[in-house]
């Protein structure tokens, strides 16, 4: 077997556990604040801060990892980052307040940088004529990952407590750490200057469709972050009992990322043939319609239900926005311009839970719904007023319907 095509193996089992690692403990983050660290006042805008600081952190460290990724190469990255992470999630069992709590998700946020490794270690490790099979295929590990570390950790934590999801998740980030040691890296130093973000802003803006892209990112990532810490509260809200909440929680944020990976082929075959731009319409539509229906729910399976069929549409926008960058790039400028589609999606991680856990504290969860269906639907009236089809049609010599790749994780 050839190395780039083991690579590809041996990360995506990584970047699977991984992403199931991450999942297995973060949703539950919320209860974790009120059951055990007897957090009872804004806890929605604590679990808001406690996500957002440690996405926040890691966007700060990228540059510096990055760094010395070129100088050393991903591998040691990819170690790093997973011992680090183990270290990180292990160390929130001997969390009992909250000032720890968000040291620890400082530190948390500076260890970070798993997945993006993994994706530079595969792009650049991997012939050119194989390079969009294998990103496609890695792709699938982390999306997979979080279908299954909600559930598994909402049992977990229904048996033994948040602490063991805790040590659970810290011995998977390890043996994620310990199973890429099995990569065989080829490339182990990039010379290239970086470019900065200024200069590839300056660049993207002589392209305006780029700009407006960007700028639907950090909208519509932010409106769905806002809510990821609030869930595990609405669980509660529609009826759960708290100290049972984990397992229904845990299918309620498991039922997106299913619903994500059975449609993510079909949204993909019917972009390429009716256009990305209308897919992505479509999507930000369903999506927007899921989300105000949820705040009208009668209870936790209804919810549940909810989520998934909201998950069936959302599906459709992200690989659309990425295609679409594909589309508007020129050539030479596409690698840079998913990259800063990367710096767009970390904004709305940061700006989203902390948004969301101000809003949800000050005026409900309920008013967040309705918030992020708004949001979803103003940006699919402003695509179809922005004509992104004319636009693109008016183009020439680029290639359509191409998806790019895009990190949603620590």
């Amino acid at each position: 077997m050839p190395d780039w095509k083991r690579n590809m193996y041996v990360l995506w089992c990584g970047l699977f556990i991984n992403g199931m690692a991450a999942t297995l403990s973060t949703p539950f983050y919320p209860l974790f604040l009120r059951q055990d660290l007897d957090v009872h006042r804004h806890v929605e805008t604590w679990a808001g801060i406690a996500i957002s600081i440690s996405f926040l952190v890691s966007g700060l460290c990228a540059p510096f990892w990055g760094s010395l990724a070129d100088r050393f190469g991903s591998k040691p990255m990819l170690i790093r980052s997973g011992f680090g992470l183990g270290l990180a999630f292990i160390a929130n069992v001997f969390v009992f307040d909250l000032i720890s709590f968000l040291a620890v998700r400082i530190f948390q946020g500076i260890m970070a940088g798993f997945y993006p490794a993994s994706m530079t270690l595969v792009g650049t490790n991997t012939p050119e004529k194989h390079v969009g099979y294998a990103l496609g295929v890695m792709s699938t590990s982390t999306a997979a990952g979080s279908i299954i570390g909600p559930l598994a950790g909402g049992l977990v934590a229904q048996s033994v407590g948040l602490r063991g999801c805790f040590i659970l998740s810290g011995a998977l980030m390890i043996l994620s750490a310990l199973i890429v040691i099995g990569v065989r890296e080829a490339t182990r130093r990039r010379d290239t200057a970086r470019a900065s973000i200024r200069q590839d802003l300056r660049q993207a803006a002589r392209t305006p469709m780029l700009l407006r892209i960007y700028g639907i990112i950090v909208i519509v990532t932010v409106s769905t972050y806002m809510l990821e810490p609030l869930l595990s509260l609405y669980v509660v809200e529609l009826g759960a009992d708290e100290r049972h909440a984990m397992l229904s929680s845990g299918f309620a944020f498991s039922a997106v990322g299913l619903a994500t990976v059975l449609t993510g082929a079909f949204w993909g075959r019917m972009g390429g043939r009716r256009g990305f731009d209308k897919t992505l319409i479509i999507g930000l539509v369903g999506g927007g319609i899921g989300s105000l229906l949820q705040m009208l729910v009668p209870g936790v399976a209804a919810f549940t239900g909810l989520r998934f069929g909201y998950g069936l549409f959302y599906a459709a926008v992200f690989p659309s926005l990425n295609a679409l960058i594909v589309r508007f790039a020129d050539s030479d400028f596409r690698g840079r311009a998913v990259s800063l589609s990367q710096s767009a999606n970390m904004l709305g991680f940061v700006l989203g839970p902390l948004l969301g856990g101000i809003v949800g504290n000050a005026f409900g969860i309920s008013l967040v719904f309705a918030l992020t269906g708004g949001v979803l639907l103003g940006a699919a009236w402003f695509i179809h007023a922005s004509r992104f089809d004319r636009a693109a049609a008016a183009r020439t010599g680029v290639i359509a319907g191409e998806p790019a790749q895009t990190a949603n994780s620590i």
